[in-house]
């Protein structure tokens, strides 16, 4: 069985950028798949807030959210309690031996998983195991290599190759992106769609926002802590880094965006 090692980790300004996320900023391309009653597995599901979303699209449908450890479920529980969801469940599992049996959900969904995963094909062949015929499978990863950023900044330039070099040390695909398609072939599917969209960052808000998370992950999550242990940056560089994700965030000018790949392939 494959051992994977999550290059963010689970500091608080990695769950502040996941808990950004929404159904409509991150799941646009499955929503009109979407109606009352179907059955949901969200796969890595973090915070909860796009499992909530989807809940609230397909209730009175069992939605289940999925992580490997109980730390980001704890805010996700959280989350339910304030928006009065009592029905989402959140449990632990492994998606390389998803517990359901086969033919149990109509939709599985993974939103930034795969490119963390060390054999994501046969992750998507235990979700297609436990999709039912018909159902849907819904994958969205971004490629890191794929983002673009102004003004340029060679401090920008080295967090993107260290932070590529930790997540590839870790046996993952940080530009997941671009391989969806051959991944979800090789895992068995045949029916697919393949569609991309981005994240944009551009206003003093976004620009405040992602520059100040990044600044703070670089300093404190795990990705800053194993670039330091595998000698890919040194405390002085982690300082360097994070002043210019600081400095960007000040631009007037700035702009940020991420490219994302999605595949909706049928089971």
């Amino acid at each position: 069985m494959a051992t994977d090692t999550y290059t963010h980790g689970h500091h608080e300004s990695v769950l502040r950028s996941h808990t950004w996320r929404t159904a409509e900023n991150s799941a646009t391309y499955l929503l009109p798949h979407l109606r009352p009653g179907l059955t949901v597995l969200d796969v890595g599901c973090g915070p909860g807030t796009i499992t909530l979303d989807l809940a609230q699209r397909v209730a009175p449908g069992v939605v289940v959210g999925l992580e490997p450890v109980d730390a980001p479920l704890e805010t996700a529980r959280r989350h339910a309690d304030d928006r009065g969801d009592a029905s989402t469940q959140f449990v632990i599992g492994d998606v390389y031996a998803l517990e359901a049996p086969d033919d149990t959900y109509d939709v599985v969904h993974a939103h930034q998983v795969l490119q963390h995963l060390t054999d994501p094909v046969a992750a998507l062949r235990e979700m297609r195991r436990v999709t039912k015929p018909g159902g849907i499978l819904a994958v969205r990863d971004a490629d890191y290599d794929a983002m673009v950023w102004s003004p340029r900044d060679d401090r920008l330039d080295d967090w993107l190759e260290i932070y590529e070099a930790v997540a590839r040390s870790n046996g993952a695909e940080p530009d997941a992106a671009r391989h969806l398609l051959s991944w979800v072939h090789a895992a068995g599917f045949t029916d697919v769609t393949c569609t991309a969209s981005t994240w944009c960052f551009a206003t003093a808000e976004e620009r405040a926002w992602w520059g100040g998370l990044w600044a703070d992950r670089t300093r404190h999550s795990t990705f800053g802590e194993q670039a330091l242990e595998r000698g890919l940056i040194t405390r002085d560089g982690i300082d360097e880094v994070a002043d210019a994700w600081l400095e960007w965030a000040a631009q007037p000018d700035g702009w940020f965006t991420v490219l994302n790949g999605e595949v909706l392939a049928r089971a």
